[in-house]
This record gives structure tokens, sequence and C-alpha cells, in this order.
């Protein structure tokens, strides 16, 4: 969904980080996996010398900007193109120069909600955008954040010209209707309570006030509710004509088209867009405070000025709200993006956070004294500032993880760092960076970033070889610059209520008797009728079909060799997961995953975290229902390396004692604050209610069950269910196919397997007999999150391609759905609706998932039962139907150029059985899904009175629960 880039993030470690965007994903029967710690040996000089010869073969500043042009029209909108011929798609983005930068007290919140407006029709297409955009098969959405907004989209190539008509006539001709407004302000209020239910976002909202008193960069970027409730009309309009016109704004196109033409074709589209002109915003606004109503002129040469803005305390921030667990958060001021510090203090924190090896994991959290730290430099247009985020152990308290903190910078600052450290540093820094712009959208996010930031689409290359240059005594340097004690500010949050220790609302039958009935369906001709001209057909995708061979042990193996950028995604698979986990003993499968990287008969944990961590390379283990999934990529030279980690890991893990305890407190504290989130208990109420006790899908972790585990059922674990035979590995990257064959069966040979592998049988599982409501009570949250749905189908099942169509008209985009464009977009009572049949080797669920103001849960819920009853009864139109397949390729089609999507297409396919040519046969089979399937699937698969509905929010639900 659209919205603004967080507040605070699991951080990004890049420079400029990459906006977070606020994506409502459904991440169900997920347990995240922790980092571990390590400590700092010393290296000889010649194996620094390796290390910086080794860094400087993967600088490339070639790689990110060597094919860009840059344009500027008469009208001053400014072009960046970059041709990419690996894929038939393209990515299109909008950058307009302002955010919540530009904003004050008052009227905070106006770039983000204006953001919303702009799907929302123009004078030309009074439609909803968003339905245009899925017609198109586009790729589409929006964020706001400090310096820019941004709107963005990625299609196939024969759909870029009607993407670049689509932006023009809403850089300008966009309307501001009272009404739509009216419901679309309701929309972002129930976003900013989902983030109001976040003890994270509350504390960063108090410290950066306290550190941005003067300037807009210490105000929330989407807003505060008191301030949306008051915008007018007016006051939107004007924001839109100060702000949005070519002469502020920068189109960014990458991908497969040819810039000569292309560039007329945005002539022809943008170029009649008149400039802002004399009397409107200047066009580098800044944003100081000045008094209402006055947005002060540019502070980006200001630097003396601006400091001064800066503010400090010198005794912490506490708030004292309910919540589940301690945090600290400190902020230090830091200079804005184009000084020439930012490449050495992106190197800083790497050492001091990142992974096993930092310096600062090292202090909290490998000491029992913390659970969890993150952090992020923030490096902005006026400013920046460094971030550090402290999740407390159990009972631990906040100053001593106070001082052990301040103790440990200082120490560092005393001490220095090695050159081991600055090296490897580097390495992950620089890795990271290029590993995080192999798709075509990324790629186009890093050009719009640096330019609307920076003024200088060139800047990452730039930092990549300022980066290279950085030795340990500059990082000391900053260090005493920036990270003294007098500069920061400290928050603390200190939890009120009783911690939850488990979810245990009993159920109970109810039946909703509200009639809020739904709008008439959306007329698909209307979409047709204000959608630019496109060629329909699809351009035709190369049949490229991965190799697959298999060891003798079982393990299988799926190849794929790409070129494009010089480097490998690596997905994995292993039958390892929750569904196997026993009654007593829940969290077990996913402890053994999250522990994988802990030791080896060979290799203790800092060892394995200093060999990935020196090379930027990582790996990963999630554990899901049906199975562990492997995530790991590096540089294409690495690769031997990452294989040789992974191969050691599945079959030699030795389950260190101290870092099983280790993980068990962190586990504890995390469920502790997963109790906290109404989607998580929402999640685990909703599917305890559909699946009975002793189903394998039943069982959550508690603190019980995490505390019954131990070593000897890990190792057990271990020895039973990681297995060759159940396990397939694929590879998408530069690599040669006869040498990564020869490797892994070097390195995976000798993984031995005896007797058969454990199966387990679902059993079946009956629809309830009528509906279902359950409210779990979290006193004092914002939004309340909720559930509904029942058992559905599996991957196997006939309608599989039909209940996808249907799922893209009910609920499969938030935007242009049956259940988006009325519950979302007419009567605004949720930021984000979605519907999903999560269909797996065994029978899933049918779910929609909701987040909505606890006072319009109730309406919300009615709706959405009566859009639910609404197709079971009458079916859906043909023309939906044609616009669903289209949508539904395409998106296919765009996710195949995405590197890490198309390896976990190959690899799924490969786990559920499927024929190899399903990967480019899966847009035919819904090509051909008809009418009358789709309408036959609504009537077999949609039940709106044998439904459960679980709404987990703050307790006015329990006096308007549902009956």
């Amino acid at each position: 969904m659209y919205g603004f880039s967080k507040f605070y993030s699991k951080f990004y470690k890049y420079p400029l980080p990459l906006l977070l965007l606020s994506l409502w994903l459904v991440a169900v029967f997920l347990l995240s996996d922790r980092p571990a710690h390590s400590q700092h040996p010393v290296i000889s000089t010649n194996k620094e010398k390796d290390q910086s010869t080794l860094l400087a073969k993967r600088i490339m500043p070639s790689t990110l900007t060597e094919n860009v042009r840059k344009t500027v029209l008469e009208n001053g909108l400014t072009i960046l193109t970059k041709e990419v011929h690996t894929a038939p798609v393209v990515t299109v983005q909008v950058w307009y120069k302002v955010g919540s930068r530009n904003e004050e007290p008052g009227v905070n919140g106006i770039a983000h909600q204006l953001e919303h407006m702009m799907f929302k029709g123009t004078k030309n297409r009074p439609i909803q955008f968003g339905r245009l955009f899925s017609a198109l098969g586009s790729d589409s959405n929006a964020f706001t954040s400090y310096d820019q907004t941004a709107y963005y989209g990625t299609v196939e190539r024969n759909k870029l010209k009607a993407l670049l008509v689509l932006e023009a006539d809403r850089m300008r001709n966009s309307q501001i209707e009272p009404e739509q407004l009216a419901s679309e302000k309701r929309v972002v209020i129930s976003e900013l309570q989902g983030y109001e239910n976040s003890p994270e976002y509350r504390l960063n909202r108090a410290v950066m006030q306290a550190v941005f008193p003067n300037h807009a960069y210490g105000l929330p970027v989407g807003g505060t509710k008191a301030d949306v409730e008051k915008f007018e009309v007016e006051q939107v309009e004007k924001y839109y004509r100060n702000f949005y016109s070519p002469d502020n704004a920068v189109l960014v196109i990458v991908g497969d088209f040819q810039t000569a033409n292309t560039l007329e074709t945005i002539k022809e589209a943008f170029g009649k867009l008149p400039r802002q002109g004399a009397g409107g915003r200047g066009q580098e606004a800044g944003g100081r405070r000045q008094g209402a109503g006055v947005i002060s002129p540019s502070l980006s040469t200001q630097h003396s000025t601006l400091s001064t803005q800066h503010s400090t305390l010198s005794t912490p921030i506490v708030l004292r709200e309910p919540g589940a667990g301690r945090l600290l958060q400190a902020v230090y001021p830091l200079p804005d993006a184009n000084q020439p510090d930012v490449p050495t203090l992106d190197v800083m924190d790497y050492i001091l956070t990142e992974g096993r090896n930092s310096r600062l994991y090292q202090a909290l959290v490998e000491s029992g004294l913390a659970s969890e730290v993150t952090a992020s430099v923030t490096s902005l247009r006026e400013s920046g500032w460094y971030e550090l985020l402290v999740t407390a152990g159990a009972k631990q308290d906040l100053k001593k993880i106070d001082s052990m903190l301040s103790s440990a910078i200082a120490n560092v600052a005393e001490k220095g760092v090695t050159s081991e450290e600055v090296e490897r540093a580097k390495a992950q820094l620089t890795a990271d960076v290029i590993l995080s712009n192999r798709d075509i959208t990324s790629q186009a996010m890093r050009l719009g970033t640096d330019e609307t930031t920076v003024g200088d689409y060139r800047y990452t290359d730039r930092y990549l070889a300022a980066v290279r240059l950085v030795k340990p005594t500059d990082v000391v340097a900053v260090i005493n610059k920036y990270l003294t004690k007098e500069a920061r500010t400290v928050g603390f949050f200190e939890p009120t209520q009783k911690r939850i220790t488990e979810v245990a609302d009993k159920p109970h039958s109810a039946q909703t008797t509200e009639n809020f009935s739904p709008g008439a369906p959306v007329l698909f001709s209307e979409v047709i009728k204000y959608l630019p001209p496109v060629d329909l057909a699809t351009d035709a995708i190369a049949q490229v079909l991965p190799q697959e061979f298999k060891l003798t042990n079982g393990l299988r193996i799926l190849l794929l060799p790409d070129r494009s950028t010089p480097t490998v995604t690596l997905s994995g698979y292993i039958q390892a997961g929750t569904e196997f986990d026993p009654e007593n003993k829940a969290g077990l499968a996913a402890f053994v995953a999250d522990n994988l990287l802990n030791g080896t008969k060979s290799k203790d944990v800092l060892t394995i975290a200093k060999v990935l961590g020196e090379r930027g390379a990582s790996l990963d283990f999630q554990t899901y229902r049906e199975g562990v999934h492997i995530e790991g990529d590096s540089l294409s030279d690495d690769l031997p390396i990452l294989l040789e980690i992974l191969a050691d890991v599945v079959k030699n893990s030795s389950f260190p004692s101290k870092e099983l305890e280790l993980h068990r407190q962190q586990t504890l504290t995390d469920l502790q604050q997963e109790l906290d989130e109404p989607s998580e208990v929402a999640r685990r109420v909703f599917v305890q209610s559909i699946y009975p006790k002793k189903h394998p899908l039943h069982t959550f972790p508690t603190e019980e069950s995490l505390q019954q585990i131990q070593r000897r059922d890990v190792i057990d674990f271990k020895t039973k269910h990681y297995r060759p035979d159940t396990t397939v590995l694929a590879l998408v990257g530069d690599f040669d196919l006869d040498k990564v064959r020869s490797l892994i069966k070097n390195k995976f040979g000798d993984w031995e397997v005896s007797g058969k592998a454990p199966t387990l049988k679902y059993p079946p599982v009956a629809m309830p007999e009528k509906i279902v409501s359950v409210n779990p009570v979290l006193p004092d949250k914002a939004q309340a999150v909720t559930y509904m749905g029942y058992t559905g189908i599996n991957r196997y099942d006939p309608r599989f391609h039909s209940a996808l169509v249907l799922n893209q008209i009910l609920g499969g985009d938030t935007l242009s759905s049956r259940l988006g464009a009325e519950v979302r977009d007419r009567q605004g009572l949720s930021y984000g609706i979605y519907s999903s049949f999560q269909a797996g080797k065994n029978v899933g669920t049918f779910l929609i998932e909701m987040q909505t103001s606890p006072e319009d849960s109730r309406k919300a819920i009615a709706s959405t039962r009566q859009m639910l009853q609404q197709i079971h009864q009458q079916g859906v139109t043909k023309l939906e139907v044609e616009t669903a397949k289209r949508t539904l390729i395409s998106n296919y089609n765009v996710s195949l150029a995405n590197p890490e999507e198309l390896t976990d297409r190959i690899l799924m396919n490969e786990v559920y059985g499927l024929d190899k040519v399903e990967l480019h046969s899966f847009t035919d089979k819904i090509q051909k899904v008809t009418l009358a399937q789709v309408n036959q699937a609504a009537r077999e698969l949609l039940h709106p009175d044998r439904i459960v509905v679980v709404t987990a929010g703050p307790s006015v639900l329990a006096e308007k629960s549902i009956r």
C-alpha cells in the first residue's frame, strides 16, 4: 500500500537508505531469525593487503551509472534514463522534490495526504488510478519521505508509453474532491494508527522531536491525526499546485527501451506541462520552522545555521506507556548527505552494529543485556543523524544498558579499530550496494534518491570511491567528532502494562446483523475507457529454463546462469518446518534453523560470521509451516565461499550450549513483543480458531514451550529432518554451469542419508458451521487488525488458477479489487485490505486481512461479508476476468526480471513437484481460465456465512463486538 518511508527500520545499511515502503504483507507461519555475536581477532599485514585488493575488485563505479543519460526539458523536467536489456520490462518513476521537510506543525502530513490523493483521478480520467495501473499490469506504488515523494511502476516494455501518459496526466491534472478527501483522510488516519501501535514508533517520534525542535525533520513523516483531520481541500490543492510541476520533478526510466524514441514520447507527454513560474514556491523550499504558514528558504548551504537547530537533553526522555518490552533509542546529529564524512560514518556503523562481529553486538547482546541492536546512518538534504535502537533483554535495566552503550562507544574511540574491521566493513557495505541494485526498480530508486537528495545521480559512484579510501584513523575521528555523549539525545521506553505470556481467547459464535450494502461492482468498462492506448499483446519472454541435476544422496539442484550482474542469488528449501513441532515444544523447528550458523564441528560462530562478513555475503534460514527457506546472495566470485558455509552448517552444525541459551532469551523477548502486536495476535487466534488441537498448524510457540526445548531436542530434530533427499537448492546468477555443478558435488556429495524421510499427513478440517467471531483485546492500541477466512485449497487443486483470478478480482490489490474499491476507496474504512489463497503442498487458508480504526472495524467486516456474498451469489463479469488475467500475467512477467523472485519461483516449482516448464507455462494456464470457471470457484470457495472473524485491538472492540 502506498505510504511514507518508515520512521525507523531494521535498518538498511546503505548510503541514503533505500526508502522503506509501507507495504502490508501477510507473513503467515513465519518466524524470523536473529543475529548472533562475535569478536575481533587480529589479522596479518598480508591479509590486510589481500582484503584491500579484494575490495578494489568489488568497486565498480561504472555499473551503477555508466549508461545513464540525463536530459532536462525546457519546462525544467529532469529525465534520467538507463537502458537495461536483460528482460522485456521497464520501470517508470516520478520523484517530486517535496516531502515532510517542507512542512510545519499544523500542516504536518500534508505531503503524505497529497500522495494518497494522487491516486484519486484527474480531470481527464476521473477514476481511481490504482485500477488503471492494475489493468496495465503495473507493479505500482508510492511513498513519501523527508526530502521527496515518489511514484513508481514496473511494467512490460510495451506498456511504457501508457504509464508515461498516466504519470504526466496526474502531474498537473489531479482533482482534489471534498468527498474523496474526507474518505482518504480516514484511510491515512488508519495508517497512522497502525504506526501508533508500535512502541518503537512512539519512542522515535519523541526523540526526533527533541533532536530537531525547530526543523521539520523532527516531525513524523506521515503526519499526526490532529493535523490530518483538519486538512481542507483548498490546503491540499495549494500544496499540489506549489510543488507538483515538471521543474520540481525527476523522471527516472530504467529497463528495456530505446532512449531516443522514449525521449520523444516523454516530450510529447510531459513537454507541454507548464513549469511552476513566478509567485509559486521556491524550487528548493527548506524545512526550518518559522511561523504559521511560512516555509523558509533553503538551508542546504547554511550549515552553521542548521547546526543550531539540533537540540540535546542531558537526561533521557522516558515514555511509560503500554507495551511489551524495554527499548532504548539514541540519536546523534550528523551532517547532510553532501558532506565528506558520510562514507566514513557508514563504515563506522558497520563496525559498530553490523552482525555478529560488531562491537555493540558483543557488548550488549552477547552479554545478555540486550536481545537486539539495530542502527542506521540517515543522510538527507539538510542534515542527518545516527540512530541506535536497543531492545533490552528480559529483566534488564535501561540505565545499565545505556551506561554499557556509552562505555562501548568510548572504548572504540579510545582504543581504535583494527584494519581488519575496516576492510570487512568496506567489503560488506560495497557488496550490499551492488546486491541491492540487481533489479531495475532498485536501480531506478537509487538514481531517484541520489538526484533528489543531493542533486547528483552519480552520488553513489562517488560514495563507493570514498568508502574505498576510509582508514581506521578516519573511523575513530568521526566517532570522536559526532558520537559524543554530549551530542546525543536518548529515549527510554518503559512498558506499563503486564506482559502477555500467551493468547488464549476462547472463540464464541456470533452472527452479524449489520446490512452495510456494498456499492455496485466496479465497472471495468470505465477502466478500459480511461486506459491510454496500449498494445495488450504481451511480449514474448525468453524461454530459458534452469538446468536440473540430482546427487546420489537425493539432493536436487537447479541452476540458471544470468550474466547481467556480477552476483549470485541462492534459494533453498528443507522439509523441516513448524508442522513437525512437538506440541509441548512448539518453536523447535525455528530454534534449529535459527542456530545453524552458530557453529559447526570445524568453525565457531565467530569464524562463520567473519568469513561471510569479509565478502559481504549473506546466508539466512527462515522457518515456515511446511519447510525451512534458505536465502543467500553474494558477489559471483564469492559463490564458492557461500556454498562452503551452507554445506558445512547443514551437515555439521554443532549447536553450542552458550549460543542456544542466548538465542532462547532473544526468542522469549521477541515473543513478548509479538504478543503485543495486533497483527500477530490476530494471526495466532485466527489459525487456532480454524485448526483444532492436535492439528500440525494449531501449535504456536509459548514461553513454556520455548523453555522446554533442550539441546538434545535440537540435535535430534536436526538429525531427523535435515536430509539431502528433502532439500532443494536453486541458484541464479553469474556462474559457469560445469564449475558450479562440480563444486556442489564436492561440498554436498558426502551428506549422508539413512532410512525414509519423515512424512506428515494433515487431518481434514471441517468448515465452521456459522460465523465464528473472536475479539482478543490489546489495551491502548490505536489500530485494530482483522483476519477473516477458513480452510482453502492446496497447490494441486484443479481450481488453483481460477482461484488466483478470482482472488485478484476480490482482494488481490488494495486499490483495484472489489474489496479495495468498496471498503478502502469508497468508504475509507481501511488503510489496506487484501485477500489470498495460501496454497502449499497441503490445504492452506483463504484469508482476508485488513487494518482499521477501532470504531470502523464492525462496519468494515460487515461490508466485506456483503461483498463475499455478492460475488458468491452473482459472480463476476467477463471484463473483470480478462482484466485480472492480464494483471496476473503482467505481474508474473515483471517478477521474473527480479533475480530473487525468479530464484524463488524456480525453487518452489521443484518443491511442489511441478514440471520445470511451469516457469513459463504458468501464464498460459492463467490465460486459459474462463468466466465460468471463476464463477464456479466463487460458488465453491467463498462462504460468507461460514467464516472465522478475528479482530485484535483496543478494548473498544469488547463493547462493539460482532453480534
